[in-house]
């Protein structure tokens, strides 16, 4: 199981090193908000280790977020991800194929996240469960759960662990990587541990418990040491 810790700016960045994944994305846009391109690849030249970067959480505009996913790639991203604010599979399927050709034509060996919501229900839109079979299909290298609003509820209070275990089989057997996030907090590691997905996604808990705080160099290493 791997670490993603989200920093917003390169100050933050440089807190974040000691995660296995550095994430670029600007929480004041949305759950997947994405930041400025020379964010990114200030952040990718700062550390060897893999950078991804959110690209937004999209609705119906397939071709926003194919353009987004090629900018975030040309940036130095090696994960784009893209968050699917829709209601259809018809919708969502149009918007990964969008992204993975975008991403792929040109840098083939980069990876794609397709991400869904754990509070879909409360969102109205695509079940992650759903979305499994899509990125599958397209050629996506990892789906996603995440939460869409950010008010502070977790993942787990929408997807129990025996829900989110199910995903994370359900990912694998389709050839898929399996990431979770959302609200997490150093008391989710226990499940998250039995879970076993192949990374964690964190901001809020490296924060202190507010997503909108600076991320604190101690609690990354604090979650890095508890994941190990």
């Amino acid at each position: 199981m791997q670490l993603l810790v989200s920093p917003s700016s390169l100050e933050e960045a440089e807190r974040a090193l000691a995660a296995d994944i550095i994430d670029v994305k600007r929480p004041a846009e949305g759950s997947l908000g994405a930041n400025f391109p020379w964010v990114i690849r200030g952040i990718k030249g700062m550390t060897e280790k893999p950078v991804s970067a959110a690209i937004g959480d999209f609705d119906n505009r397939p071709g926003g977020a194919a353009l987004a996913a090629l900018g975030a790639a040309a940036a130095g991203a090696d994960y784009i991800k893209c968050g699917l604010m829709v209601a259809g599979e018809t919708e969502a399927r149009a918007i990964i194929e969008g992204v993975v050709r975008a991403v792929k034509d040109d840098y083939p060996d980069r990876k794609v996240v397709i991400a869904a919501y754990s509070d879909f229900k409360r969102l109205g839109t695509i079940s992650p469960f759903d979305v499994v079979p899509l990125a599958a299909e397209a050629g996506a290298d990892v789906v996603m759960v995440d939460t869409g609003k950010k008010d502070g509820r977790s993942t787990f209070e929408f997807m129990d662990e025996a829900v989110l275990a199910r995903f994370v089989a359900v990912g694998h057997a389709a050839g898929l990587g399996v990431a979770l996030a959302g609200s997490l907090v150093f008391d989710d590691l226990p499940s998250l541990r039995r879970i076993d997905p192949d990374i964690i996604g964190v901001r809020g808990m490296v924060c202190g418990g507010d997503r909108t705080s600076m991320l604190k160099e101690d609690l990354v290493q604090r979650a890095m040491a508890a994941i190990r």
